[in-house]
Formats: structure tokens, C-alpha cells, sequence
């Protein structure tokens, strides 16, 4: 890419940026679009302007943003949403750090050598302005290599420094969690999920062998279980009636709504009995949803009967009238044999995977190992398309696979604006089709938690994109660009993905700022969410609780933005000693994610789950992967510059694997099991009537009933 495409991407970027952060300005002061852009506000009952719309300054959501405190966030959005803030806090620190020291000492260094132009007056080659900044103009075994070796160092220690403060902080955050008046009475503060239950005795129900297995290790603080039950058919019939009744209520809606029109008498709506509403019989739509309703609600009430007494699991939730109990029951061996009684933390109610629950200790063994050899395969075959495409979409290879293109791909102003967004664009595409397969792996594994699901799907994914879209392209993109010569040379493989390496910085300033500038302009104006939700509610919506279904915006979606974050900090980092241009970049992409997603957790997304920091250990470990994939390309790239001081960078290597398990073993054990001088912070014995309500929230809403509240399920 020459410079000019590389400053049309840019500007084009900004442009794109602030006019959809105008759009924002605009858009949010609407009164019909608060609850696209204060959802979570509403939802609190908070006021969505703090003093009225007309009197507020544009730029008043960022001074809004800037000025919140951790309280106000957490209070809002939760722990889990506090700790993402100290993640983009920590890389963010990272960044200006290596900045500070790097780019005023590495870029003179490097801008003022000149081992690119011997190598374009050797090879006829061509390179771009930005190419004479990096790490590969300076000439093998120079003494400059120095200044990079040292700065490899320095990015080093501001990471193990700023990790350390991070992972304390993080620590300190979910003790204070946990200890919280509000988090000591949730339920699953109560309970604890026993898997793995051996067959039944003779003579006795599942039922009664939980119970007496339980209350005779812990006769004064069991309270009663709860054992899992096979709900398929349950929760088919309890979608249906529950489908059913929102039609009806939208049936009546309309209904009232041909009232209102002028016509007195209304017009009733039908609709066709046959598939997908579009062929069959026509009927009325009340009279139809009426009937189905009546005919369902007694097949599901006899089928909660069935479904309780003959569809017990090997599973059950176990409920203590004691915290400190359920923590150290958690955390107990319960059963000399791995693979009977075992016990883990209670999920949240709203966290439950119930499917999940009945498989087996060795299933779930196999299970998750077949998923992890899928997720290595996929990993492998995928890195060849996009390698690939890395390559294709480069002007030279369209224009000689689709010669067709080659009229117009030489336009000047064309040219410049495919340079600049076309393989980034193509990239992005490609990885989008990624999340919703790695989540369904992660649940075939058998984890009990939708958060642990998400946290699990996280690392696959940021494994997946670091090996496959920084390996890939760095690596993949180069060999596709040089084939004919390594046929002629394959001893030259090596000097030739060394050389072209720092080159391909380029694309990912670009990658980044497009990410940046148009990723969070799109994240800040909810332009897409905004339509989809007026066109639902012009033309689709009835009722209220149809129009609310369309504005609820979900949460962040940690599964997939961390590991996007993540994968931007390994880029930034990789490069930030070969190519420092790029910092400024990394900077500004974590500063303006700080900044916008502050304001969208302040206003817009509601945590769907809380798991107090849990998935901070996971994020310390990619940030850790990160720099050690960074010590080791430098270690690399310093051989292929022939330099001899390059094993220097073991040290580092090493004392980054050190920094880990130190971290681990300190810290680590706490974001897995509730200690108990925290869980006997203040902690009393909790009265019947309160675990009753304790109890009730675990079961599910299929298998809810006044007629079955008395029922063990």
C-alpha cells in the first residue's frame, strides 16, 4: 500500500467517524429514540438525559463518560463490566508507556539508515514512505539493533508492572463483590451443583438419596436439593403456549387498534393455519390462539407432573442455609472416586445450561477434547483462506485472476480507495461468520454456566484469530506474494519472511484505524439498531412487551469484543518495536473504546449475567500470550538481522513464562472458589421463608406452577 492510500484510509476513516458521532449528537436528543440509546437507564428508571435534552450539550455524553467512577459503573452494569474497563485500562497503559519511550528513540533510529534503498536499487522493489520508519531499514548486524533490543525490554517490564497492579485491583474488586450486602443473598451464595450421582439405591428415589447423602455430612446447615430434571418435552410445550399467547396479545392489539380507525366494529385478524402462516385454511386469529391455548396449558400441566417424577437426572442443585457451608462444600472432595459426587459452585439461576447438567464426568472429558481437536483443525484449514485472501484482494492479484476488473480497478480514485479498505474489509467479513460456531462448541463440552460458555468460546476465538488473521496475514500474505521466488529459491523462505514482515504493519494500521474510527463510530450512533428497531415497531410491533422485545439491546458481549480487543493489542504490540508508528494507533483505538463503550455501559447494554471478575485470569493470560508471541517474533526477526546479542530475548521469554505462574498461583485459586474468610464476612444463618425464595428461583420457568411449588424438582 503507497502512502497515499494509506492517508485516504485514514481520512476517510475520520470523516466516516464524525459524522456518524454528529449522527449520534443528533439522533440521541429525539425523544422517540431514547430507548435505543439509553435502554439501560430506562430500565432502572433513571432519568435518560440527567436534566431534560434540550438544555444538553452534545459533547456532554463524553464529559459524562470521563467523569463516572467505578462505583457508578459497577452500580449500572455490574462487576464483570468494571473489570472489562480495567483490561482496556491496563493494555491502554501498556501502549502509552511503550510510546513514550519508543517512538522518539525507535523511529529516528531506523528513518535514518538506509538498507531499504540498497535492497530497492538490488531488486527494482518499491516501498511506500511509512516502510523507511520501521525496523527493517536498518542493515544486519548494525549496532543500532541496540536500541530495538533495549526496547523490547522496556515493553516487557511496563507489561509485567502494569499487569501486576491490574490483576491486585481485579482481586481487591471481587472480594469487595463478594462481601457486598447485595451478592451474600443471592442464591447462588446457597447452593452448590452436585453432578455425577451415583445410580439409585434399592428402595429409594433420587429424590432421597441426594437428600440423606447431603444431610448426613452437613446435618445442621442442609436445607434440601433440588435434582435435575430432563425438560425437553416440558420446555417444547411451554415455548408453544408461550408463543401462543403472544400472538394472541398481538391478535387483540390489532384487533383494538382497526377499532381506533374509524370503524367501530374493528376488523378481526386472521391469519392461514399452514406452514409458516402462508398457505391453509384462513381463520380468526383470536378464536385460534384461544383454543390452542386452552388445549395446550392441561398438556403442560400433566407433562410438569410426568416430567418430575419419572425424568429425574443424575444431577441437583443443593441448597444450605449457610454460606460459609456451600463455599466450603464447593470447594470439598466429597467422594474417593473422581467421577461420583462432584461438586462445583452454583451457577446464577439465569446462567444454567439444564441440558448440560446430566452428562457424564468421562463424556464431558471426551467431549472437550474432540471439540479442541475440531478447534485446532478448523484453526489450521482456515488459515489457508485467509492467507489467501490476504493475498487476492492485493490490486496486482485481482487484476490477474479477474482481468475483467482491470478497466476500472486502474482508476486512480478507485485504486486508492480498494488499497485502502479492501483486504482489511474482506478480513473483517471473514471473521464475523466465526462467534455463534466456537459458542455451540463450547456448549457441546458440557459446561454447566452460559458465562463460563462465553469465557470458554473467548479463548477459542482469540486463539483462533491470533494464530489465524496475525500469523495468517504476516505469514500466509507473504508466501502467496513471493511464491515464484521461493520455487527458485527455497532456502530463501526464511530471509524473505523476516524481510517482509515489518512491511506488512501497513495493513494492519489500516486494519486498525478502520476498526477504531468506523467500528466505534458504528458502536457510538447505533445507526443499524435504530433502524431495525423503527422498522419493527412501525410495521411489525402490537403490544408493548413487543415493542420492548425490539429495543432491548442484550449486553456487551464479552465472547466476542475481548477477543477482538485482544487481537488489535497483540497486533499493536507485535509491532510496537518494529513498526512504533503503529502505537499511536493502539492508543487511540483503546482511549476511544474506553471513552464510547463507558458511555454504552453507562446507558445502553444490560448485563445479561454477573460472575464477579471471572473472566479477568483468561484476559491476564491472552495480554501475557500476547507479549511472549511478541519476545518470540523479536527474537526471530533479530536472527534474521543477524544479530548476535538476539539470544538476550530468552531471558525475557522466560521471565515472562516466571511472571505467569506466579500470577497464577497467587491469584488464581480465588477466581475459582469463594474463600472462606470472605464468604464469613457478616454472614448468617438465612431463615426458611428467604431460602424457600431461594430455592424457587432455580426452577425453571417450564416447570413453574403454583399446583408444583411444593414438589422437589
Amino acid at each position: 500500500m503507497d502512502f497515499s492510500s494509506f492517508l485516504t484510509s485514514l481520512g476517510t476513516s475520520f470523516v466516516i467517524f464524525l459524522v456518524l458521532m454528529l449522527l449520534f449528537t443528533w439522533l440521541s436528543r429525539k425523544p422517540g429514540n431514547t430507548v435505543i440509546y439509553y435502554p439501560n437507564r430506562i430500565l432502572k428508571g433513571l432519568d435518560p438525559y440527567k436534566g431534560g435534552s434540550s438544555t444538553r450539550n452534545p459533547l456532554a455524553w463524553i464529559r459524562d463518560a470521563m467523569s463516572s467512577t467505578e462505583k457508578e459503573i459497577i452500580a449500572i452494569s455490574g462487576y464483570d463490566t468494571a473489570v472489562y474497563f480495567v483490561f482496556l485500562r491496563a493494555v491502554l497503559g501498556i501502549l502509552v508507556l511503550s510510546g513514550i519511550a519508543l517512538l522518539p528513540v525507535l523511529l529516528p533510529v531506523a528513518a535514518t539508515d538506509d538498507s531499504l534503498k540498497s535492497t530497492a536499487a538490488k531488486t527494482n522493489g518499491t516501498f511506500s514512505d511509512l516502510d523507511y520508519s520501521y525496523m527493517g531499514n536498518v542493515k544486519a548486524r548494525s549496532p543500532r539493533l541496540w536500541a530495538f533490543l533495549i526496547a523490547t525490554y522496556w515493553v516487557s517490564f511496563a507489561t509485567y508492572y502494569l499487569l501486576w497492579k491490574a490483576y491486585k485491583h481485579v482481586s481487591g474488586l471481587r472480594a469487595d463483590a463478594l462481601m457486598s450486602h447485595e451478592v451474600r443473598l443471592k442464591p447462588e451464595q446457597f447452593a452448590i451443583l452436585v453432578r455425577d450421582i451415583p445410580p439409585i439405591p434399592a428402595g429409594q428415589t433420587r429424590q432421597k438419596q441426594v437428600d440423606s447423602y447431603f444431610e448426613s455430612i452437613y446435618p445442621k446447615t442442609f436445607y434440601r436439593s433440588m435434582v435435575v430434571t430432563d425438560n425437553k418435552v416440558v420446555n417444547k410445550l411451554w415455548k408453544e403456549l408461550e408463543g401462543y399467547k403472544k400472538k394472541l396479545a398481538h391478535a387483540e392489539a390489532a384487533y383494538a387498534q382497526s377499532k381506533r380507525a374509524g370503524k367501530p366494529e374493528g376488523a378481526r385478524p386472521t391469519n392461514r393455519i399452514g406452514f409458516l402462516g402462508l398457505i391453509g385454511n384462513k381463520v380468526d386469529s383470536i378464536e385460534f390462539y384461544t383454543e390452542k391455548i386452552k388445549e395446550v396449558t392441561p398438556k403442560l400441566e400433566s407433562e410438569r407432573k410426568v416430567t418430575l417424577r419419572e425424568k429425574q437426572q443424575n444431577a441437583a442443585l443443593v441448597f444450605f442455609k449457610s454460606r460459609v457451608i456451600a463455599a466450603s462444600a464447593a470447594q470439598s472432595l466429597h467422594s474417593q472416586m473422581v467421577d461420583k459426587w462432584t461438586v462445583t459452585n452454583a451457577p446464577e439461576p439465569r446462567q444454567v445450561i439444564w441440558t448440560n447438567l446430566k452428562i457424564k464426568f468421562y463424556q464431558r472429558q471426551v467431549r472437550q477434547y474432540v471439540v479442541y481437536v475440531i478447534v485446532a483443525l478448523t484453526i489450521v484449514f482456515f488459515m489457508i483462506p485467509i492467507g489467501f485472501i490476504s493475498a487476492l484482494t492485493t490490486l496486482e492479484n485481482l487484476k490477474k485472476y479477474l482481468p475483467f476488473l482491470e478497466s476500472i480497478v486502474n482508476l486512480d480514485a478507485i485504486k486508492t480507495v480498494l488499497e485502502a479498505y479492501l483486504p482489511q474489509l474482506a478480513l473483517i467479513i471473514f471473521l464475523a461468520l466465526l462467534p455463534k460456531f466456537l459458542h455451540f462448541l463450547s456448549k457441546v463440552e458440557g459446561i454447566p454456566s452460559e458465562s463460563h460458555v462465553v469465557r470458554a468460546s473467548s479463548g477459542k476465538y482469540f486463539y483462533f484469530i491470533v494464530l489465524d488473521v496475525f500469523i495468517g496475514v504476516s505469514v500466509g500474505g507473504t508466501l502467496f506474494r513471493t511464491l515464484k521466488t521461493i520455487e527458485k529459491n527455497p532456502n530463501s523462505i526464511v530471509s524473505l519472511l523476516g524481510n517482509r514482515l515489518p512491511l506488512n504493519a501497513t495493513f494492519f494500521l489500516t486494519y486498525v484505524a478502520l476498526r477504531f474510527f468506523v467500528g466505534y463510530g458504528l458502536e457510538l450512533s447505533r445507526i443499524v439498531p435504530l433502524i431495525i428497531f423503527h422498522v419493527k415497531k412501525k410495521y411489525l410491533c402490537k403490544t408493548e412487551a413487543e415493542v420492548k422485545e425490539a429495543w432491548l439491546p442484550g449486553d456487551l458481549n464479552y465472547g466476542t469484543r475481548a477477543p477482538g480487543d485482544m487481537l488489535i493489542f497483540t497486533i499493536v504490540l507485535c509491532y510496537s518495536v518494529m513498526a512504533p508508528i503503529i502505537i499511536p494507533f493502539g492508543i487511540v483505538y483503546f482511549g476511544l473504546g474506553w471513552l464510547i463503550l463507558r458511555n454504552q455501559a453507562l446507558n445502553v447494554y444490560v448485563p445479561s449475567y454477573e460472575s464477579y471478575g471471572r473472566m479477568w485470569p483468561h484476559l491476564h493470560t491472552r495480554i501475557l500470550a500476547a507479549l511472549i508471541l511478541h519476545q518470540v517474533t523479536m527474537f526471530g526477526y533479530f536472527g534474521v538481522k543477524k544479530f548476535y546479542y538476539a539470544p538476550f530475548l530468552i531471558t525475557l521469554i522466560i521471565l515472562s513464562l516466571i511472571f505467569g505462574f506466579v500470577c497464577h498461583k497467587k491469584f488464581y485459586r480465588f477466581f475459582c472458589d469463594t474463600p472462606l474468610e470472605v464468604a464469613l464476612h457478616d454472614s448468617k444463618e438465612i431463615p426458611n421463608n428467604n431460602m424457600e425464595v431461594i430455592f424457587k428461583s432455580y426452577i425453571p420457568p417450564s416447570l413453574s406452577s403454583e399446583k408444583i411449588d411444593g414438589v422437589p424438582v
